[in-house]
């Protein structure tokens, strides 16, 4: 049964590492597709992930931008992650549940 947990574990890794990379790969990549209105003065602001003229901040336009941002709130917490607990509780349920069932009620001794 510790075989199983450990091979539980790793995935999990993975999946929270898949989360990771691909929240910071969106992010970077909705800042290179934004589109800052240059007229008064915005240009992109990594830190704060949106258009920063020095006083004022303004959302990004552009159909690039707007898709890439959605993909990364499904990505997020309100997306794939919000599940992580969920998808845990399931796992570690479904497995000692198997481990209940592959037992099948037999006692240990002899009687």
């Amino acid at each position: 049964m510790f075989n199983d947990l450990t091979g539980l574990g790793y995935g999990l890794v993975v999946f929270a590492i898949i989360i990771g990379v691909g929240s910071v790969v969106l992010f970077n990549f909705g800042g290179a597709v934004a589109l800052c209105d240059t007229t008064n003065l915005y240009s992109w602001n990594s830190s704060t992930g949106n258009c920063w003229n020095g006083t004022n901040s303004a959302t990004p336009a552009g159909s690039g931008y707007t898709n890439t941002n959605y993909l990364l709130g499904q990505l997020g917490s309100s997306g794939l992650a919000g599940w992580t607990p969920a998808i845990i509780a399931i796992s570690v349920g479904l497995l000692f549940l198997g481990a209940f069932m592959v037992r099948g009620g037999r006692s240990r001794g002899r009687y």
